[in-house]
Formats: structure tokens, sequence, C-alpha cells
């Protein structure tokens, strides 16, 4: 037990040299600053940039967390896509409110946003499926997203059944294949500093408006 405290405790965290922020040219819309981020994200070769952590709540108010992909961003708010019927479908359809977390620890950036994930329309839900690779097709429509895996071997057979048969309808859908947009209340966008003075901005939503502070470390 010491070995592991002292093992976690000796691990280096926020060695920088991290990216400058200038608050005042944060702006009004924490849209735009996001997009500058990401972009100076990918600049640094940040590995997946757009990995986020979607938290939710399930019906008896119990929290849940994963990694998933960003699939797009527009002023309307932040998006992403899974079934339905797997946990997060499930528990977004009982508590709407969700948080997305993205942390590029390499820049020592931190961003995130709460808000509402709503269903967006099928032609989107549609659309987004058919741009998913054969194989990640082919597992949707196995529909059986978290259901008990007996063996590999029933994986391997299954699968390989459901990609002969999607490549002869290569049109099918997964009916419970959904996209999410995510619409911001809230934003906070957190810069490190290597003596912990950390610059945090957090925009908040008023009457349709974005109101931006700074916030203490």
């Amino acid at each position: 037990m010491n070995h592991i405290r002292a093992l976690i405790r000796g691990s280096k965290t926020l060695l920088g040299p991290f990216p400058e922020i200038n608050t005042d040219n944060g702006g009004v819309c924490p849209y735009q600053l996001f997009l500058e981020w990401f972009d100076s994200a990918v600049q640094h070769g940040i590995y997946e940039p757009h990995a986020m952590t979607l938290s939710t709540i399930d019906r008896y108010g119990h929290p849940d967390a994963r990694v998933l992909i960003l699939k797009d961003v527009d002023k309307e708010g932040w998006y992403f896509a899974s079934s339905s019927k797997s946990e997060k479908g499930k528990q977004i359809h009982d508590n709407p409110p969700v948080s997305l977390t993205f942390y590029w620890p390499q820049i020592g950036r931190q961003i995130r946003i709460r808000g509402a994930a709503e269903m967006m329309d099928q032609e989107t839900n549609k659309e987004d499926f058919l741009q998913r690779g054969i194989t990640a097709r082919a597992i949707a429509l196995l529909d059986k997203q978290s259901s008990p895996l007996d063996d590999n071997q029933t994986l391997d057979f299954l699968l390989e059944e459901k990609l002969k048969w999607l490549k002869v309808n290569q049109q099918a859908i997964y009916p419970y294949w959904t996209v999410y947009r995510v619409k911001a209340q809230e934003v906070e966008f957190w810069q490190a500093h290597t003596e912990r003075k950390h610059v945090r901005l957090k925009f908040a939503r008023s009457n349709d408006q974005w109101v931006k502070k700074q916030l203490w470390p």
C-alpha cells in the first residue's frame, strides 16, 4: 500500500511549458474559444484531441462516465453519437443534463461543458451512421452493446457474418443510432500554470447571452 501511495504521489504533474492565454481576448462566445483551443491542440500534436469524457446520471441518481469522440461543434452545441439503447442512451433519456470534459495534458488545458443532451433528427442519424467504418456499423447492427459476452469466438463469428451481410446491404441503418447535441449552459476553460496560478475562464448563458468571468485558480 505504501509503495502504491508513493508511486502515485511521486508522479509528476504540470511540468510545462504551457501556452499563454490572454484573458482579455477570450471573446464573448465559448464556441469560438473552443475552436481556437482545439486548433492549438492539433498544432501541438495532441493525440486524439477529439476524445472527451461524457458524464451522465442514471435514473437512480448515480453518476457514470466514459470517453468517446466529439463528432462536430457549432454555435448550437457539441455533438456525439451512440445507440439510444446503450447505457448512456438510456441515462440521457432519463436525465438529459450531461457534462463533457476535454483534457490535453501536454499543453495543460481542460475544457468543461455543462448542458442538456438532445436527440437529432433521423436524417442526421442516418448520415452519421453511414459515414462510420464498416466494422463499426457491423458491431452496431449486432445490437448487443453492453450485453454479457460468453466468449470471444461468438463475437468473431457473429461479426464475420454481419460483415458479409453488410457488404451486400451497404445502406443498412441501425435504427437506434442517434446523434446527440449538447446545448451548453456553462463552459469553463482551464489553462494550467507550472506554479499553480491556473487561469480559469467561465462562460455562463444568461437570457440567450454569454457572460464571461475569470475565476480564482
